[in-house]
């Protein structure tokens, strides 16, 4: 059946080999559409991000690439404004049909720590093809603070999907007429728009900007860091926010967004002409998202939003991002929110997780 494979779908390929871990994959990793991938004992620093090419390893580009490499077994520190390339525990033997994608968790993303998976022959940042077999690395820039990590530590994970299982727009307004999608009008336009809130609805607290010379996080440090330390506060009450060539803030959606059970869905930028600025790249949303929430009304979608060439003006109820949504090839045994550890469920404007 085509769509995006459940967790009891994910425990299959496990236990058929298809998809390998060393050590062993443990439950913990598996989420409702998603596996957790873990990294392995070793950071290579490069020259530069790189993807690997047709024909090639990616042993063969860090060859070419790598400046030196660094033990992570007692602990190490990625340094701001470095990259480095990690082989992960997993590995794949991808059947014909099934294909796979990739994305940093949202722990990962609100930290500013750009995370993606390369493959052998990979062309692509984050989408690994039908029958692929061989290693997985993950490529780590930490572009705002410093991190330190450890092997087993997961920051990106991966998707699989048979077939074509993205909802077109008429799809998608049918599901949102049976089920909202939103707790406000449907902006449905390639998937479903959302905006940010910059009038919240108490205080004047909009959202978050890092601060540009800060300590060390150690991603196993949970709720352990001051956020003072390492963010500024913004306020306003025009209901505008100027953005920052360079900056990275995390903001909030206007909207609270619901996933069904039997959908998955992904954020994408919205288009490159609205701004000088982009939505960021923690993008996985499970089936179950905002289900529980609020009385099933729905939880909102934390901007993770850096700003490129030029200051820009962002303004409330401004459409930022898309959701676009996929169905499931399953529901699956558990949902986001439902006795798993899902820290953002029913969320508001939230910093990670490593934060008091």
């Amino acid at each position: 059946m085509t769509g995006v494979l459940a967790s009891q779908q994910i425990r299959a390929l496990i236990e058929s080999g298809t998809l390998r871990g060393e050590p062993a994959i443990t439950d913990e990793q598996i989420q409702p559409a998603s596996l957790d991938l873990r990294l392995g004992t070793v950071a290579y620093r490069v020259r530069a991000s790189f993807l690997t090419g047709t024909g090639r390893r990616v042993t063969d580009r860090l060859e070419e690439f790598e400046m030196h490499h660094i033990d992570l077994s007692q602990g190490a520190v990625l340094e701001k404004g470095a990259v480095y390339v990690v082989p992960l525990m997993e590995s794949l033997a991808l059947p014909r049909g099934v294909q796979a994608v990739a994305n940093a968790k949202s722990s990962t993303g609100r930290l500013d720590l750009l995370t993606r998976t390369i493959t052998d022959q990979g062309v692509e940042f984050d989408r690994i093809p039908e029958a692929y077999a061989g290693p997985l690395y993950a490529e780590i820039c930490p572009r705002s603070f410093s991190v330190l990590v450890r092997p087993g530590m997961r920051l990106n994970q991966i998707r699989f999907r048979r077939g074509q299982a993205v909802l077109d727009d008429a799809s998608l307004r049918a599901v949102h007429a049976q089920t909202p999608l939103v707790d406000s009008d449907a902006v449905i336009d390639q998937g479903l728009g959302f905006s940010v809130d910059l009038k919240p609805r108490q205080g004047t607290l909009v959202g978050y900007r890092a601060k540009p010379h800060t300590g060390v996080i150690d991603l196993d440090r949970i709720g352990h860091y001051d956020p003072a330390e390492f963010w500024e506060e913004l306020h306003t009450t025009s209901g505008h926010l100027i953005l920052d060539p360079g900056a990275f803030y995390i903001l909030v959606s206007r909207e609270a967004v619901h996933i069904p059970p039997e959908y998955a869905a992904e954020m994408a930028p919205y288009i490159a002409m609205v701004g000088e600025f982009r939505v960021h790249y923690a993008g996985f949303f499970d089936p179950g998202f905002g289900h529980g929430a609020a009385g099933g009304q729905g939880a909102r979608g934390v901007l993770e939003v850096r700003c490129h060439e030029a200051p820009f003006v962002l303004e409330h109820g401004q459409i930022v991002g898309r959701l676009v949504y996929e169905r499931m090839s399953e529901t699956p045994e558990v949902l986001y929110g439902e006795g798993l550890k899902s820290n953002y469920q029913g969320q508001g404007l939230k910093l990670s997780k490593h934060f008091r």
